[in-house]
């Protein structure tokens, strides 16, 4: 039992989030651990829900609605998109990995355990979309990172919260929360995931 990967489900209709949750449970290698709304995703991606190896978030088909804080790096955050421009949104919001949500059942495990692994899953009809959109960004020919940001970055890369990292490094949430912001804008990133990403890049940080 130890050895099951726990996952959380989280989805705005009943329907689709109990389809999920039992989809998933039929599923070798892994236990639903808990069921959702989504307005918990946050907060899940935090830690702050329950215990879990991975979240899979079925975004539904409403992407109108903006999300004020990026995810977090605690739990990785597999999400199910219904087209092209959820799945940008998902991918923008810091989601680790992000499927069609008429992937099957091999596609989602495969997908769930390379999120589990640190691994980033796309979808092939989803990747060169993501990937085309993020390879016309411009890059800084330069980052300055202060000494404390650095400190911030390595941290961030480690998978830890705000509040982790406060407790680490010995200052308060909104100061780490003025540092991410920073870090960010630096790197031109849109979510924690896509700074490490591009600090890996260019070589700022080692994973």
């Amino acid at each position: 039992m130890d050895d099951l990967l726990r996952l959380i489900v989280l989805a705005d209709d009943p329907l689709a989030r109990a389809g999920l949750a039992a989809l998933l449970a039929a599923l070798p290698g892994g236990r639903v651990v808990y069921q959702g709304h989504s307005e918990l995703l946050t907060d899940a991606a935090d830690g702050e829900v329950e215990p879990a190896d991975v979240i899979i978030w079925d975004t539904g088909w409403d992407t109108s609605r903006e999300r004020e804080e990026r995810l977090g790096l605690a739990v990785p955050v597999l999400a199910l998109a219904a087209d092209t421009e959820s799945a940008a949104a998902a991918w923008a919001l810091g989601c680790r990995g992000v499927i069609g949500r008429a992937a099957d059942e091999e596609q989602l495990l495969a997908a769930v355990r390379a999120t589990a692994a640190g691994l980033h899953a796309l979808s092939p009809a989803l990747a060169s979309a993501l990937l085309r959109g993020d390879a016309t960004e411009t890059q800084p020919a330069t980052i300055d990172l202060t000494p404390r940001e650095n400190q911030v970055l390595a941290l961030l890369a480690e998978g830890l919260t705000n509040k982790a990292i406060a407790y680490r490094l010995a200052i308060s949430d909104h100061t780490v929360k003025f540092h991410v912001n920073a870090i960010l804008g630096k790197l031109n990133a849109q979510s924690r995931t896509d700074a490490v990403v591009r600090a890996t890049r260019l070589g700022l940080i080692s994973l």
